[in-house]
């Protein structure tokens, strides 16, 4: 046996994957699965995404890129930030990297030494804390849950830099819980983590799926000790271009560019391509249909679920998810999914896969699939409760 590295001690798998793997397994011999599970939008990449990405290969664009990004992609965000949320974004602050995961990777290798603590949500997006953990530092769960709006309010984050703080990973809109958190409370947030040097990173992975409300970012707060993550997977439909940007402040840029230049390099060439084509107002005009869809089926899967007895709380503002107590009917949501899916074909994930907070009473529903199939899966899940589920 090859010993593996002590840190791999701390890294729990991704449960989510590990569903749909068995969900596909289930399929191959012939049976049938509502996918509630992924976080992936089920639509395909709009087409003018596809023809440029098409048209990039045709070109021969198939070679290395700088490891900031091609500068007329760079640009191309920035002005995105100052046509549509009126904020000065210099393209030379935007650095373009392999997905949002791999702006992770760079800001906390530029940020995080050894033994520093970086504050995440429980629940939130599981492979935050790992990250943090990877680099040596220390996750620090902040407890979020319905009665707090899954919202971190400053006097929590006081009571977590009592130990001393690097950062604070939010995420707006939220996974799992599609909540919103204003521009005013991250304002807030930010101030606080100034008197420790902090650095308030903000998720925004999911800006433009919101409902209700209009798109914000955290960059119109104007702060100066704030970083903005995203990607041009989940509102663009381009999950497996991997291509994802940072922005960051000049200070952060070129050391992120340095750790690219020897982590990866540089994100995928036809990926950016591609990407050129994410903001054209044809492309936009595909992108907000969707979005009404997808609002269309939060609408229908938050009024069945609840309907059934599942705790839902308010509907969420954003992403593509909803985060629902079951204790009414377990003390186990792990096995309460896995009995889900094996026994009437419905997949969706354990809270476990979020974090340690109120985890076992939770699962998420993701609504990643038509409304036609969301039907089928509220039906096989309203059966499985009556049949003592």
């Amino acid at each position: 046996m090859i010993r593996l590295a002590a840190r791999l001690g701390g890294i729990a798998p991704f449960r989510v994957m590990q569903i749909l793997a068995r969900a596909r397994a289930i399929e191959a011999r012939g049976g049938d699965i509502v996918h509630m599970e992924i976080g992936e939008p089920d639509f395909i990449s709009p087409p003018a995404v596809i023809a440029a990405g098409r048209a990039a290969l045709a070109a021969g664009r198939t070679h290395y890129t700088p490891a900031a990004g091609l500068a007329e992609l760079r640009e191309a965000i920035a002005t995105y930030y100052r046509e549509r949320f009126s904020v000065d974004v210099a393209s030379r602050n935007v650095l373009v990297t392999p997905g949002a995961s791999g702006a992770l990777q760079l800001l906390l290798g530029v940020l995080v030494d050894p033994g520093e603590r970086v504050a995440v949500t429980d629940p939130g997006y599981p492979c935050n804390r790992h990250m943090v953990a990877m680099y040596g530092g220390e996750p620090v769960p902040i407890a979020v849950d319905v009665v707090n709006g899954f919202g971190i309010a400053r006097r929590d984050l006081e009571a977590a830099m009592q130990g001393g703080l690097r950062a604070l990973m939010l995420a707006s809109p939220a996974n799992p819980t599609g909540n919103l958190i204003a521009n005013a409370q991250l304002a807030e947030l930010a101030d606080c983590l100034a008197t420790q040097d902090g650095v308030l990173i903000c998720d925004e992975i999911y800006q433009g799926l919101q409902y209700g409300s209009e798109p914000e970012t955290a960059l119109q707060t104007g702060r100066p000790n704030l970083v903005v993550i995203n990607s041009f997977s989940k509102f663009f439909g381009m999950t497996g271009w991997r291509v994802g940007w940072i922005v960051a402040p000049e200070g952060l840029i070129e050391p992120m560019e340095r750790l690219a230049q020897n982590l990866f390099l540089a994100a995928p060439t036809v990926g950016q391509y591609a990407a050129l084509a994410a903001f054209d107002s044809a492309t936009m005009m595909v992108l907000e249909q969707r979005r009404a869809e997808f609002e269309a089926r939060r609408d229908f899967l938050f009024d069945a679920v609840a309907e059934m007895g599942f705790g839902v709380g308010r509907r969420p503002g954003g992403a593509f998810y909803l985060y629902a107590d079951v204790s009414d009917f377990t003390d186990d949501s792990q096995a309460f999914c896995t009995r889900l899916l094996e026994e009437v074909g419905v997949a969706v994930t354990p809270g476990s896969d979020f974090g340690n907070h109120l985890a076992a009473r939770h699962v998420r529903f993701a609504f990643t699939t038509g409304i036609d199939r969301l039907e089928q899966g509220a039906e096989r899940l309203h059966r499985f409760l009556r049949a003592g589920g």
